[in-house]
């Protein structure tokens, strides 16, 4: 039994990472075999490229450098985790993954797209989400939210202007491959949007 494949995609501060825990928490109260998994990261040797994406002080690091980093932590975490989970039957949740790309390096760096997904397409070995949610909320209040709780890693701390372009890609995604997006929105209180998210997964299932 091939196992199903469900993303989490948005601006920073979104809560996508809340909502991925809540969907795992309560398939595994269902019985229901699942993985949580996140990027960049995922696997060991993935989190070791993720430490180095996103330390602040690599602040000279070129948009080039800034892609294949990403996607070779990908390719890792895709062959190691995701794929083998699948096979078994699991249901992944991953909160991030080839989508964040397409919209923070393709759109935020002014990367052309279409070599992005050749790209990622060779590294992940054309794996795609079955379904994916879009967490959208205005720029400002994720940062907000970013702030209250934390200090900026190296891409939360790019100006409003990235974020802004970054969210318009990820709309614009949802919009071009509505058979795998449900666009949610991220302004609604936790308990609504995880029932929301619950409902569409027990129905796609």
């Amino acid at each position: 039994m091939e196992g199903l494949f469900i993303t989490f995609e948005g601006v920073e501060g979104c809560g996508k990472t809340t909502q991925a825990k809540l969907l795992y928490e309560f398939l595994r109260q269902k019985n229901i075999e699942c993985v949580l998994t996140h990027e960049p990261g995922g696997t060991r040797i993935s989190e070791k490229i993720r430490e180095i994406l996103l330390d602040s002080e690599n602040g000279e690091m070129v948009y080039l450098t800034e892609l294949f980093l990403y996607l070779a932590s990908r390719s890792q975490h895709t062959f190691e985790k995701i794929m083998p989970s699948l096979k078994s039957g699991k249901v992944v949740i991953c909160d991030r993954y080839f989508d964040s790309t397409l919209a923070y390096q393709g759109e935020g760096r002014n990367i052309p797209k279409q070599k992005v997904i050749e790209i990622n397409n060779f590294a992940t070995g054309g794996l795609i989400p079955h379904l994916t949610f879009l967490i959208d909320i205005d720029v400002e209040k994720g940062i907000e939210r970013i702030r209250e709780r934390k200090g900026f890693d190296r891409m939360e701390g790019q100006n409003t202007e990235f974020h802004k372009r970054v969210r318009g890609a990820f709309l614009s995604l949802a919009r071009e491959n509505k058979e795998r997006f449900r666009i949610i929105d991220g302004s609604k209180s936790i308990e609504l949007i995880h029932k929301e998210i619950v409902n569409i997964v027990l129905n796609f299932i």
